[in-house]
């Protein structure tokens, strides 16, 4: 009996991320679908003079945005297009309120997909004064001159099962660099440590220690 069960929670443990992740896949899918993709098929369809299947309008609608979104991107590697996108960066920009939630968006996906990636630099922070109690972070920001913060660096502290964080000012011989992949240490801080991603591509999916029937 207690065989049964160690195999059926093993069982659940190799199920369970694949069903959920396969699921959250699924429900943002079908949310893009349900606020972007059928709308605009739908607009196709009005355009064209024809009725098409929901399925099908659907798909001509991801199209369509991944098109605009393919086009705005090359768009914006030439000149023109550049200029053009500054000014349209330059007009949010002058929206009050706009202006912050505008803003605070396109850092941050800058940061997280720009050429200039903000959370590429993992580091060990010392926050008190017990040198063997250290805070998981990644460098965000060198030059703090605009505070009056010289010597001080901006680390963001990512939050463990969270999509959250902490940015703290700290002294810059407070930081410990981390010799590992920022998408390791991600990773390894949002999962509360407990993550094995790294020993999960040397092993394998299936833990060794899998009970024998044998």
């Amino acid at each position: 009996m207690k065989l049964l069960i160690r195999f059926f929670f093993q069982g659940l443990l190799v199920l369970l991320p694949a069903i959920l992740t396969i699921y959250l896949v699924w429900l943002i899918g079908h949310t893009l679908n349900d606020l972007i993709f059928s709308i605009i098929g739908h607009f196709l369809e009005r355009v064209i003079g024809l009725e098409l299947p929901s399925w099908l309008a659907s798909i001509l609608g991801f199209l369509l945005v991944i098109g605009l979104i393919t086009a705005t991107g090359i768009l914006a590697s030439m000149y023109l297009g550049r200029f053009m996108l500054e000014w349209f960066d330059q007009l949010l920009q002058r929206i009050p309120l706009v202006r912050l939630l505008y803003t605070s968006l396109s850092d941050l996906f800058k940061a997280l997909l720009g050429d200039h990636r903000g959370f590429d630099r993992p580091v060990l922070v010392q926050l008190t004064a017990d040198p063997g109690i250290r805070v998981a972070g990644f460098i965000t920001r060198d030059d703090l001159s605009m505070l009056g913060l010289n010597d001080d660096v901006a680390v963001y502290l990512p939050q463990s099962y969270n999509f959250a964080g902490n940015l703290i000012i700290v002294a810059s011989d407070r930081i410990t660099p981390i010799d590992a992949k920022a998408s390791q240490v991600t990773t390894f801080i949002v999962s509360g440590g407990v993550s094995t991603s790294s020993e999960r591509k040397k092993n394998g999916l299936i833990p060794d220690d899998l009970p024998q029937t044998d």
